[in-house]
């Protein structure tokens, strides 16, 4: 029986709520996703200033993190009621949240701070909300990232088993990462570095605006050799997965110390930041001697970046999850339906390989919504291999409404 979930997150370029609706189930080891609508609705922008100045390296409270946790969770919930009016009702709420703080020590994870206080969604929808997906891998040894090597190990299996190379999902956002998918579903899955990171904070210091809309400005520029040699001296780069990262590493303060002493032009240092991105995710992408690489997020808009990328994948075939029945930016949504619906069904949700947690665990809380709480029996099958179906609407809206304004087409995730 087909379970409809509503799935929600927010990635680290802070711009808006990614919201999918999928109904889901299994029959054995497959199971099939039907992509039922999906909506990305804005951050009001004093929430989304908020956010970013509560960010690292800045100083932070904790009235300021128990504000936040509950305004992210009320526009959460208002997110989720916008796609049950839209779509129709559902029966179960996974959320991603919003990651403020990943903290990563000596190369392990040590803990995960997502904002987003589940009961507001439950009491705003009366279903019930599965939450804080991350924090049992890190409990057990895992980086808690990417978790998009769930979907990407069941849904590219069989394309890496019908060509016999590896396939590589990649997903650009503030940060970019990477999941391996290789012949017989063996998957690694790590942060590669800042996708669109650095490239948004240099686009907000020259023009004011939250990003280089579709790249019009590093077109325009010329690499700058001197910048990118220090840039690329990162030693995260070299770390061996399972690795992860975030903006606790790659923000304002990071870019002013690598600019220091040097005088890009505006048009020059987004050039240069958008080499960056491209050059250390086609890095990483030739270690696993891929033919598919099928890319995701924001940055996919960003026809600059893309460009450059193709340009260091060589004769690797670059394509976008939409070909594959995933639209591009909403693929980490209907990502986060998947992990609510592996959880409500008693099935591990985490890929130790990808995060190197120690073994498979069940991910998340469950806040009950209006209702008892009823689970439904266990899968007892594994899950081996995901089927994305054609489904309902494929009119995706992407306008907000009661009073939101829709996400601009930032390049950041």
């Amino acid at each position: 029986m087909a379970v409809r979930v509503v799935g929600l997150i927010s990635g680290t370029s802070m711009d808006g709520i990614d919201v999918a609706v999928a109904d889901l189930h299994a029959s054995a080891g497959l199971a099939e996703l039907t992509p039922v609508g999906d909506l990305e609705l804005g951050y009001p922008d004093h929430l989304r200033a908020a956010l970013l100045t509560a960010l690292p390296p800045a100083a932070t409270t904790a009235e300021q993190l128990t504000e936040l946790d509950t305004l992210v969770g009320q526009a959460f919930a208002e997110a989720a009621r916008q796609a049950l009016d839209r779509f129709g009702p559902a029966d179960l709420v996974s959320s991603l949240g919003q990651t403020v703080f990943h903290w990563v020590e000596g190369g392990h994870a040590m803990g995960t701070l997502q904002l987003g206080q589940p009961a507001w969604i439950a009491e705003r929808t009366g279903l019930p909300v599965i939450s804080d997906l991350r924090a049992r891998d890190v409990a057990a040894g895992g980086q808690g990232a990417p978790l998009a090597g769930t979907l990407d190990r069941l849904w590219l299996r069989d394309l890496a088993e019908r060509t016999g190379h590896p396939v590589i999902a990649l997903n650009i956002g503030g940060i970019a990462n990477v999941t391996v998918v290789e012949p017989g579903g063996h998957t690694i899955a790590y942060d590669t570095g800042p996708g669109n990171a650095l490239l948004d904070l240099a686009a907000r210091q020259v023009t004011g605006q939250p990003s280089d809309l579709d790249g019009t400005i590093a077109a325009k520029g010329r690499v700058c050799e001197e910048l990118l040699a220090r840039l690329l001296a990162e030693p995260y780069y070299r770390a061996e997965p399972p690795k992860s990262t975030g903006k606790e590493l790659f923000h304002a303060g990071y870019l002013r110390k690598a600019t220091d002493g040097l005088a890009p032009r505006p048009e020059d240092l987004l050039a240069t930041l958008t080499e960056l991105t491209a050059q250390t995710i086609g890095e990483a992408c030739s270690r696993h001697h891929a033919r598919t690489e099928v890319a995701s997020g924001g940055g996919v808009r960003n026809p600059t970046l893309m460009h450059a990328l193709a340009e260091h994948l060589g004769n690797t075939r670059l394509a976008t999850s939409s070909e594959f029945g995933l639209p591009t930016g909403a693929k980490e949504a209907y990502l986060t339906a998947l992990l609510g619906w592996l959880t409500w069904h008693g099935v591990p949700a985490n890929v130790p390989s990808a995060t190197g947690a120690r073994a498979p665990r069940l991910l998340g809380s469950i806040t009950p919504g209006a209702g008892p709480l009823t689970l439904p029996a266990p899968h007892t099958t594994p899950v081996t291999r995901l089927r994305v179906d054609g489904g309902g609407p494929r009119a995706c809206p992407r306008a907000g409404s009661r009073g939101r304004t829709p996400r601009a087409h930032s390049q950041g995730e």
